[in-house]
C-alpha cells in the first residue's frame, strides 16, 4: 500500500485494493516517509475505513492532532460498547468519541473540569450506556494512565445514546432547529467580527452542540444549575466569550421565552471558545 497521506509519524492515509481511502497506525508507519512510498505493513497495528466520506474526514483530521494510542483506546471502549448495548452504532461514534477523549484529556490537563447535570439522569434512564461510560473510564486508566471524574461516564454514555439514535435530533423540529442555530451563528459572528470555517472540525463541533441546544429551546427543557462558580472562572479566563453567551441569553429569552441556565452559558462559552480562539 503506498501512502496519499502523512498525517503525523503514527498515522497516514492509503488506499486499500478497491481505491478506497483508508485510515493506517502504527508505531512509526509514517517516519521520514512521503506521499507515494509505500508502507511497511508490518508496522500497521490498526487499519481504520468508514463508509460515510465525511466522517471518514473528520476522523483523519483528528487522528492528526489525537495521539494513536488515544484512537486505539476508544476501539477499546466502541467494541465493548457493541457487546454490552447489542445496538447497532452510527459510524460517526468514531468520530465524535475520539474527537471527546482527546479534548476532555487537553481540558483536564489544563485544569478546567466540567460535571455533567444530567449525569443521575442518564445513569437512571439509561444504565447500559451509562455503564459503558463506567467502563471506559476504566479503559482509559488503564490504557493512558489518565484518571478521569465520574461525570465524563455520563458524557461518554451521551455519545452513544447518541449514536443509537443517528442524529438523535426529533425531526418534527427540524425547520426551527435550523433557524436558531442560523441565529445563534450570526450572534456569534457579529460578535467578533468574523466568518467561520464551515469545514473546520471545531465548526462541526459548535454546530452538533447547538443542534441539541435548539431542541431544548423548544422543548423548554433545561439543565439543572451549575455551580456558579464555574462561571466565576470563566468570566477572568474568557471573558468575551462568556459576554458572547450572555448575549445569546437574552436573545433567546427574548425571542423564545426560555431562559438559559448557568450550566447552558458554561458549555455555549466553551464550544465559542473553541470557534474564536484563534482570532
Amino acid at each position: 500500500m503506498k501512502i496519499k497521506r502523512v498525517l503525523n509519524n503514527n498515522a497516514a492515509i492509503s488506499e486499500n485494493n478497491s481505491g478506497v481511502e483508508v485510515l493506517l497506525l502504527g508505531p512509526g508507519l509514517a517516519f521520514g516517509k512521503k506521499v507515494g512510498q509505500s508502507v511497511d505493513m508490518e508496522k500497521v497495528e490498526r487499519t481504520f475505513l468508514l463508509k460515510d466520506s465525511e466522517n471518514m474526514n473528520k476522523f483523519t483530521e483528528i487522528a492528526i492532532t489525537a495521539s494513536m494510542s488515544e484512537i486505539m483506546t476508544v476501539e477499546r471502549i466502541i467494541n465493548f460498547a457493541k457487546i454490552k448495548l447489542e445496538k447497532k452504532l452510527n459510524e460517526s461514534i468514531y468520530v465524535n468519541l475520539t474527537d471527546h477523549l482527546h479534548s476532555t484529556i487537553e481540558r483536564i490537563d489544563s485544569g478546567v473540569t466540567l460535571t455533567n447535570p444530567l449525569k443521575w439522569d442518564i445513569a437512571r434512564l439509561y444504565p447500559n450506556e451509562y455503564a459503558v461510560g463506567k467502563k471506559a473510564l476504566e479503559i482509559i486508566y488503564k490504557k493512558l494512565a489518565k484518571d478521569l471524574p465520574d461525570d465524563e461516564a455520563a458524557f461518554i454514555a451521551q455519545h452513544f445514546i447518541n449514536a443509537e439514535v443517528e442524529s438523535g435530533i426529533d425531526g418534527s423540529n427540524s425547520y426551527e432547529i435550523i433557524k436558531i442555530v442560523g441565529e445563534v451563528e450570526e450572534i456569534v459572528k457579529d460578535y467578533f467580527h468574523t466568518e467561520f470555517d464551515v469545514e473546520s472540525l471545531n465548526y462541526y463541533r459548535f454546530v452538533t452542540h447547538l443542534k441539541f441546544f435548539a431542541q431544548r429551546v423548544l422543548e423548554k427543557k433545561h439543565y439543572d444549575e451549575d455551580d456558579e462558580d464555574i462561571i466565576t472562572t470563566l468570566k477572568k479566563r474568557y471573558s468575551q466569550q462568556l459576554k458572547c453567551a450572555e448575549k445569546i441569553r437574552k436573545y433567546v429569552l427574548d425571542n423564545y421565552q426560555y431562559d438559559i441556565t448557568s450550566s447552558e452559558i458554561l458549555y455555549l462559552t466553551v464550544h465559542i471558545n473553541r470557534l474564536v480562539k484563534n482570532l
